[in-house]
């Protein structure tokens, strides 16, 4: 019963506490993918902030409807919003300090050949598998204008 009295005598700060605890694992745990979490916390604040205010009065049940009206408002506000921002996915490949780098073909680079027929190209340790858009002969200097993962796509330069 001493626990309730605590959490009674302190309705402010334990709303407060529980508000910034939802953000942390909205953000940190969840990786801001469910958003509900997000609503539920920043209600939670929100009441706290009021009830600090005294514009609303410290009871318990005045603290539960409040966050549940407030966690709709925000995701009726901030769900579309949200979305669109989460929706944006960045389609620009990384630079990486392969591509530019030049060499001297050692085999013929047939473009038509399947992925395990092609060529390969050992560089920093690893067997690249060599890339092109047209048919290139052993001997001539190309360049990286590509890297995938374990590809390498070249052209002549």
């Amino acid at each position: 019963m001493d626990g309730l009295n605590l959490i009674s005598d302190n309705l402010i700060q334990t709303v407060l506490i529980i508000g910034i605890v939802l953000l942390i694992v909205e953000v940190a745990v969840l990786g801001f993918s469910t958003f509900f979490l997000f609503f539920a916390g920043l209600a939670a604040i929100t009441t706290a902030l009021l009830m600090w205010l005294g514009l609303f009065p410290e009871v318990f049940l005045y603290s539960l409807v409040s966050i549940a009206v407030f966690t709709l408002l925000y995701a009726s506000l901030l769900w579309k919003p949200l979305s669109n921002m989460q929706n944006k996915v960045d389609t620009t490949r990384a630079k990486n300090d392969l591509v530019g780098h030049t060499f001297v073909l050692s085999h013929d680079v047939v473009a038509a050949l399947p992925y395990a027929q092609k060529p390969q190209y050992q560089f920093s340790g690893i067997d690249w598998r060599l890339h092109s858009q047209v048919d290139l002969l052993k001997g001539t200097l190309v360049e990286v204008t590509q890297a995938d993962v374990g590809a390498l796509w070249i052209k002549a330069k």
